[in-house]
């Protein structure tokens, strides 16, 4: 008696899923209460966590816009991400344009540092939005940088969690898991070493 074969599942996590996944963190935007319904030390910690995050989110946006300048090529591929994290920055109270203007850092060509991962810390010192990292001139370890910031990011989000009243937690934890999304995507893109150009840009959806 024959049996039916089991379907067969992805390898991994398809790209529309983990945009899915991504853009979904913006849905609680509109969910999350008024931060000042918690009383005295309490609100006062929600508004610093929330004004912490906005501040990651707006160095992100910049990092995004700095390796944009340094790599036109890429910018196609990288808008849906920045945009998610002008709409995460938002969400927490900050203030960036929803169409940068980017102007590549001095150094843009210069090998990152070990220091040149943002803070994720909710409760970090105020940084300015138009100080970031040196970008590589290779594109591919642009993109990897990148994505070491987004999940570096996502990681210090996630630990931060502790402590913090329901509904700012819930959104922290949301973006926090699109920025681990917003990683594994970065790290899948393969531009061409020797233009900068993506080789998927223009393409589509060409893979499974």
């Amino acid at each position: 008696m024959p049996f039916p074969l089991p379907s067969r599942a992805a390898p991994g996590p398809r790209r529309r899923t983990l945009f899915a996944s991504a853009a979904g963190a913006v849905l609680l935007v509109g969910c999350s209460g008024d931060p000042g319904g918690s009383g005295g030390r309490g609100a006062s910690a929600e508004e610093r966590a929330r004004a912490g995050a906005a501040r990651d989110s707006e160095r992100l946006v910049a990092r995004y816009d700095a390796v944009g300048a340094a790599h036109p090529g890429l910018v196609a591929r990288l808008r849906p991400l920045r945009a998610e994290a002008v709409r995460h920055a938002k969400a927490f109270g900050g203030s960036v344009p929803a169409t940068g203007s980017p102007s590549a850092p001095d150094s843009a060509t210069s090998p990152p540092s070990a220091t040149d991962a943002p803070s994720g810390s909710s409760s970090g010192a105020p940084a300015a939005r138009g100080t970031v990292p040196a970008v590589p001139a290779d594109p591919v370890a642009a993109l990897a940088a990148l994505a070491d910031a987004e999940k570096t990011l996502a990681d210090r989000r996630t630990a931060a969690l502790a402590g913090l009243p329901g509904e700012t937690a819930r959104l922290l934890a949301s973006v926090a898991a699109a920025g681990a999304a917003h990683a594994y995507l970065l790290t899948t893109w393969k531009p061409k070493p020797d233009t900068g150009s993506d080789s998927g840009a223009s393409g589509g959806e060409k893979r499974g």
